[in-house]
């Protein structure tokens, strides 16, 4: 599987985001939709940004009963994404039935990982807030192996334990991983942080980045960086 970096567009309308990816005039980046710009929009946006010629990573992070989680990814189905998301933390039932809504009738589906631990989860916050008493390297894995026995593609993770999921789940399950901040820059709020050049070495497939290049002085200079650093 080819390496590619992801920018989320963090943006929350069609004019702030359009304004941004205008600026690309020789690439067409792989883009992550979140909440923000989504709830902001609607498909409108997904079916827009697509038009365009961009891969979308649809990324709601679904975590309801596994009937509601079944039925709201038949809806995404139709919408052309090829990538998207639901929490570990919803079962081996939801992942499931998030599997079973998600593939289209002709057998064809977006790849579907499932978030772990968000990078702004330290195992002090999950352990006193979640009353989760094991280590997060654990938990970490643990819920990706729940994913991969789900028939999951792979798993959003922390940079920092991308290496470990390939060595327990395979090297084709899928790590796409947030958190990554160039060397010289600021780690916002996230804790758990990686360069792009260390996520390569480590074997991350996708990086997602945001800020460091949506907020860069020269975006398609930062977002350039980043393939070269992380793809080569």
């Amino acid at each position: 599987m080819g390496k590619d970096v992801i920018i989320a567009c963090d943006f929350n309308s069609t004019e702030e985001v359009f304004a941004f990816l205008d600026k690309f005039k020789d690439e067409k980046p792989f883009v992550k939709i979140g909440m923000e710009l989504f709830y902001a929009e609607g498909p409108a946006i997904v079916r827009e940004i697509k038009k365009r010629g961009h891969k979308i990573f649809l990324d709601l992070k679904l975590h309801d009963i596994p009937n509601q989680v079944t039925k709201a990814m038949k809806v995404l189905s139709n919408l052309d994404i090829d990538m998207t998301n639901v929490h570990a933390a919803g079962t081996a039932a939801m992942m499931e039935g998030a599997i079973k809504g998600l593939t289209r009738e002709d057998g064809t589906r977006p790849i579907l990982i499932a978030v772990t631990q968000l990078t702004s989860t330290s195992e002090e916050r999950m352990k006193n807030e979640l009353l989760i008493d094991h280590p997060i390297d654990r938990v970490v894995m643990h819920y990706a192996m729940n994913a991969k026995k789900s028939g999951l593609d792979g798993v959003v993770c922390s940079p920092l334990e991308a290496k470990k999921v390939h060595e327990i789940c395979g090297n084709s399950f899928v790590t796409v991983t947030p958190g990554v901040r160039f060397a010289d820059g600021e780690v916002g709020d996230q804790v758990r942080v990686m360069t792009p050049a260390q996520a390569k070495e480590i074997g991350s497939d996708y990086i997602v980045v945001g800020r460091p290049i949506t907020q860069a002085d020269d975006p398609v200079a930062a977002y350039r960086r980043c393939v070269a650093e992380f793809v080569g």
